[in-house]
């Protein structure tokens, strides 16, 4: 599309999709009364045919958007040589996030960390993975960022700035001595609220910091994802994507970019993937395989999970962090303020890219050395790990077995 549509049609992009949901969920729900059907009564068909139609029927069932966080299900988790209890608690509650913390019966101290989900369209729940594993030598915060759709306009508004505010509160509510670890989208703003922090010489200044596979400097070896969002001019984005929530939500009226446009996005990048997926998923429900199949529909029932950002956000990231690259050219300020990532000195700093991402291509969170010019080499790191793509560097065998193990170490390290 290269012309902006009207304002009347973009307000209405989140009201038609709604409407478009209402008319297939009726579709869905018999399908899913068909699969019960036909596992519950004797159809004379034989029980391949009833098997292959079951799979058909679940596979319709399963084609639908959720805007609601799915649960994290981490209720142990092994430490040392003894599975412990784990419970999840709110520490802070926030109109757009909750600073979550999971609560472990051990009586050990381990260092704290901070995990800073991304805000890009889906829950912090994509992390669950990702905090499982950091949970076997850690205590464990993550940033639980609220749906747009669900926050009142009465709260105001949500930008950058906002989220660097967020970052700094969440780090004080944690306390001195913590760890920060961004995944991918809040990289920027990761290293901003360190910079800052750490000129003011404030006491919950974390003592290390691990950015990964996020865009310190997009410019380096600019992937599909960069040279789109360069393609197009802010006003682009303004006028195509951002839609307004309609009546029936409690952010009524908040312009925001939705997660399900996000997620047609990311889907589009790789359809021939997810068209394999499924198919799989067929095959495996088909043939009674379920352990295989409930692998490929956890992972789905994640990715579409979606939340909405608002407007500025959205629009201020694009602007900001592609288009103009403003921590890398020095140019990002805070409420105001010039971010000079030089005034971080005592903050380790650790880098994680993966060879194959296609999103955060390499270079681009290593760029962060070149910023903090201020740390003494012992304080740096940077690891490649170069059989994984975007996802593969905090999920999966990769992360859990090669990747975490540097990020662990390094967090003993500065200890």
């Amino acid at each position: 599309m290269q012309q902006i549509v009207s304002a009347g049609d973009r307000l209405m992009l989140y009201e038609n999709y709604q409407i478009q949901d209402d008319l297939i969920s009726p579709w869905r729900a018999m399908a899913k009364n068909f699969q019960s059907a036909l596992s519950g009564m004797n159809w004379g068909l034989p029980d391949s045919w009833k098997t292959k139609l079951s799979a058909g029927m679940e596979l319709f069932s399963r084609f639908e958007i959720t805007h609601t966080r799915p649960e994290f299900g981490i209720n142990s988790v092994t430490v040392g040589n003894r599975e412990v209890a784990v419970t999840t608690e709110t520490v802070l509650d926030l109109p757009f996030g909750k600073l979550l913390r999971f609560a472990k019966d051990i009586d050990t101290r381990q260092p704290r960390v901070l995990v800073l989900a991304p805000l890009s369209g889906h829950f912090a729940t994509l992390l669950t993975g990702t905090i499982k594993t950091l949970l076997r030598d850690h205590e464990v915060f993550v940033t639980d960022w609220a749906n747009a759709r669900d926050v009142s306009l009465a709260h105001g508004k949500f930008g950058m700035d906002d989220y660097v505010t967020y970052i700094i509160r969440f780090l004080e509510e944690v306390g001195p001595k913590a760890h920060l670890v961004a995944v991918c989208q809040p990289c920027v703003q990761a290293l901003a609220a360190v910079a800052v922090m750490s000129e003011d010489h404030h006491p919950a200044t974390p003592l290390s910091m691990t950015l990964m596979a996020g865009p310190i400097d997009p410019r380096q070896n600019p992937t599909a994802v960069n040279k789109f969002a360069l393609e197009k001019p802010i006003e682009w984005f303004q006028g195509t994507l951002i839609s307004q929530v309609p009546e029936r939500f409690a952010g009524a009226g908040r312009r925001v970019y939705p997660g399900f446009v996000q997620l047609n996005a990311f889907i589009a990048m790789n359809m021939q993937r997810h068209q394999a997926a499924h198919r799989r998923l067929y095959d495996h429900l088909a043939a009674g395989e379920i352990a295989e199949a409930n692998k490929i529909k956890h992972f789905y029932d994640e990715y579409f999970a979606v939340l909405d950002l608002t407007e500025e956000f959205f629009l201020e990231t694009v602007d900001r962090i592609f288009q103009k690259a403003e921590l890398a050219t020095g140019d990002l300020t805070y409420l105001g303020r010039k971010i000079d990532p030089r005034s971080i000195r005592k903050t380790g700093l650790l880098t994680v890219e993966g060879g194959r991402d296609d999103i955060c291509a390499l270079g681009q969170t290593a760029a962060a050395h070149d910023l903090c010019v201020s740390l003494r080499p012992h304080l740096r790191r940077h690891h490649l790990q170069a059989n994984v793509g975007h996802y593969g560097v905090f999920s999966g065998k990769r992360w859990d077995k090669e990747i975490y193990p540097v990020l662990r170490n390094f967090i003993l390290s500065v200890e």
